[in-house]
């Protein structure tokens, strides 16, 4: 339910989402969990915590480096579990949502993870490479077991898949703001208002946007035609170039941003 009365209380006051993303145990478990209750110390409204990955094929360079240190650092898909669980410890609101490939937790076992991530204190899950129609295949990938399952529509997605993907759409729908791997690397499209209007044609669900936001310009300017907004990459890079005190550059990154759109 946090994710549901998050996006309530935040249209009751005509506010829009911030979405922050990060790699789990990135650059270490303990500083990652410091980096994570910043960011809700700062008012990020929604936590977005990557699962690392060997082989994270969606994910720009700044990603696939943090969860190569997070890797490293040996995390894994129990100890992300574990760093939920600490988390959680201090903070029973701020909604989390796992960003993952189906390998890891289909090793781990799909049915147990899920269990696993909501008793943990995860709120919704999103499956880069499960296209929804295969997950209907299988009644083990199918269940969600109380946890959300967020979908993903990128610009170039046809029109009735996206009245598919959102008619079946939970929590927030991550919609891309330009194809391509993650990064802050190229602006958001000029197209986004359009495309987010397409999608709420077919949903209530809210419309949160990602891709390309790295400045607080960039982040008014997308909040305007969309429930909120998805920053990963350009805040990943601040713990890259901080790997001592990467939470207070953090903070002094994304303060900035989230103020942009309140």
């Amino acid at each position: 339910m946090r994710l549901t009365d998050t996006f309530a209380a935040l249209r009751e006051q005509n506010k829009k989402a911030f979405i922050a993303y990060i790699a789990a145990g990135d650059p270490n478990f303990d500083k990652s969990l410091e980096i994570m209750h910043t960011l809700a110390d700062i008012g990020a409204d929604v936590l977005e915590l990557g699962l690392p990955f060997s082989d994270p094929l969606a994910d720009g360079i700044v990603n696939q480096m943090a969860a190569d240190r997070a890797l490293k650092a040996g995390m894994s898909t129990a100890r992300t579990l574990d760093l939920i669980r600490a988390f959680r410890e201090k903070n029973q609101s701020t909604p989390l949502v796992l960003f993952t490939y189906l390998n890891p937790i289909f090793t781990y076992g799909f049915g147990k993870f899920q269990k696993e991530a909501v008793d943990a204190g995860a709120d919704g899950v999103l499956l880069l490479d499960l296209p929804p129609d295969e997950a209907a295949l299988s009644e083990e990938l199918a269940q969600n077991h109380g946890l959300s399952h967020i979908r993903l529509i990128a610009p170039s997605t046809p029109p009735e898949r996206v009245k598919l993907l959102a008619a079946q759409s939970e929590g927030f729908i991550y919609a891309l703001s330009r194809t391509g791997v993650t990064g802050g690397h190229s602006a958001p499209a000029e197209t986004i208002p359009a495309q987010v209007a397409a999608i709420k044609q077919h949903t209530e669900t809210p419309v949160c946007v990602g891709f390309g936001i790295s400045n607080p310009e960039q982040a008014a300017l997308v909040a305007k035609s969309s429930d909120g907004i998805i920053v990963g990459s350009a805040i990943v890079k601040q713990v890259e170039l901080n790997l001592e005190n990467p939470a207070q550059a953090v903070r002094e990154f994304t303060l900035p941003l989230i103020q942009a759109i309140r």
